[in-house]
């Protein structure tokens, strides 16, 4: 996509106003054409393009042109991020600027207290390089002074370049760890993540308990999501939860200073105890994340539909199928044009599971609102996402009588996602596939003792314990067991020591 029209798409109306403005004060002259290109971009006029400029001999003029509006764009664009920025973090950086402005017009009373200010904010925060900056401005008026005490000042900058220098290692660590994770994810390997990190880490001389912090412990956690939804297996991260726990237990007092990192952590840890059949302890999370998320704001707006999304799903497998679909209706109807579109799509595929749990035809009409493409969905939702999709759409084919339409998308299925699964060693969704045309083929191949062992075989496999696999391995069990899936798929979840012999 052209880069210009991928900046346009990031401001909302009032941006393109307000740039608008910014436009035509910049402008010097009544001749420039920035404007004029900027309308043709934003409504894609392929004939006003051409008129732009006519002569072939303009190309070089058209072209700085765009490179004028796309430095524009980027100029305006930071500009108006810094503006809106009122996070602490921020504060401290205009401090630190006023600080420094007023000491070199010789107002030391008034330069020295920000940059005190500036100190204190940058300290609480743990932004360590700001830190450093302000110390080393700090040192430098030290003369202006009345009695400077240097020692503590110099302590102070020591100290805090030691914290740069571990931060700098941690992020190389993380970087490491996200280059591995690749691998992981096109060979399919299975290790222990907690080691993993603490080995990384370990090669940079790393202190993992002197260095966590609200960041390190999201990114360590963004990490530990990746690697589970890899594998969709949400017992091998469950050693993290323990750790985050007793980190934000400890540090309670300090989360208001760290709001982003905060709520993200009690975001992953909501999801981690879902996924693990902890529903009571994601639901505590999830009301803590709420209840700091204050009404109007950026992040309320940011997690308020993945709230509706996880507080629903862990009602379904609680068993309370009635009050789930309520939530995500719920989270639907409150959904806004500025509503983040994934967020949305997650709820709507929810919306479309439940209903074909409870063998409701609105599931159909349902999954025809979910009219992107697999290609958008792809790019947008994830390739695993689109895959679960993808199989839940062949299942409410085959669930409400359209045969033809289940062997079509069985087809179209395995041109799109055979080769990526079988480079991603993921077998487990394809031998599902297998079983699930076997049924399609001769739906009395449920009756058949070898199909049965295989089905309680697969949902017994400790690789198949996460409540997103049981879910469609409880699809093939109500077949055997002439019962609904959601009957089907809270047995599974309620009685773990039987799915082998059900």
């Amino acid at each position: 996509m052209d880069s210009i029209v991928e900046l346009i798409g990031i401001l909302d109306t009032n941006d393109i106003k307000d740039f608008n403005r910014f436009l035509k004060k910049k402008n010097k002259r009544n001749d420039v054409k920035n404007i004029q290109l900027l309308e043709i971009l934003k409504t894609d006029d392929i004939d006003g393009l051409k008129k732009l400029y006519a002569s072939s001999k303009n190309k070089d003029a058209y072209h700085a042109l765009r490179k004028r509006l796309h430095d524009s764009l980027l100029l305006f664009i930071s500009n108006k991020t810094f503006e809106r920025d009122n996070s602490e973090a921020h504060e401290a950086l205009r401090l630190l600027i006023a600080g420094r402005f007023l000491l070199e017009n010789d107002l030391m009373k008034l330069g020295l207290k920000c940059l005190q200010r500036a100190e204190q904010k940058a300290l609480l925060l743990e932004q360590f390089s700001l830190l450093n900056e302000i110390l080393q401005v700090r040192l430098q008026y030290a003369y202006l002074e009345r009695s400077p005490d240097l020692a503590p000042l110099i302590d102070r900058l020591i100290t805090n370049q030691h914290k740069i220098q571990q931060e700098a290692k941690f992020q190389i660590a993380y970087a490491l760890l996200r280059v591995e994770l690749q691998d992981i994810h096109l060979k399919g390997k299975i290790v222990d993540l907690n080691k993993l990190v603490m080995d990384t880490i370990g090669r940079y001389d790393i202190s993992l308990r002197e260095l966590l912090s609200f960041k390190s412990l999201y990114q360590l956690l963004n990490i530990a999501n990746e690697y589970a939804t890899i594998h969709q297996n949400y017992a091998l991260v469950r050693s993290f939860l323990e750790t985050s726990h007793e980190f934000i237990t400890r540090q309670k007092a300090n989360a208001v200073h760290h709001l982003f990192y905060y709520l993200h952590i009690l975001y992953y840890l909501a999801n981690f105890n879902l996924r693990n059949g902890l529903f009571h302890e994601s639901l505590a999370y999830l009301e803590q994340l709420i209840a700091e998320c204050a009404p109007g704001t950026v992040l309320r707006a940011q997690f308020h539909l993945r709230y509706y999304l996880l507080k629903a799903l862990n009602y379904h497998y609680m068993g309370a199928g009635v009050k789930a679909l309520a939530l995500l209706r719920a989270g639907i109807q409150q959904s806004t044009s500025k509503s983040s579109e994934t967020d949305i799509a997650d709820l709507q595929l929810c919306l479309v599971m439940f209903l074909a749990q409870s063998q409701d035809k609105l599931a159909l009409t349902e999954l025809g609102k979910m009219v992107r493409t697999d290609a958008w969905y792809e790019r947008k939702m994830g390739m695993l996402w689109t895959i679960r999709k993808s199989l839940l759409e062949i299942l409410i084919h085959i669930q409400f009588g359209n045969i033809d339409l289940a062997f079509s998308r069985v087809r179209s299925f395995k041109r799109r996602y055979k080769k990526y699964l079988e480079t991603v060693r993921e077998g487990r969704v394809l031998h599902f596939l297998r079983l699930v045309e076997k049924y399609l083929q001769n739906p009395a191949v449920v009756k058949n003792r070898t199909f049965i062992t295989t089905v309680n075989t697969m949902a017994a496999d400790v690789e198949n314990q996460d409540l997103f696999v049981l879910a469609f391995i409880a699809w093939l069990k109500s077949l055997i067991t002439s019962e609904s899936p959601y009957q089907a798929m809270l047995y599974l979840v309620e009685h773990p020591e039987k799915r082998k012999d059900q």
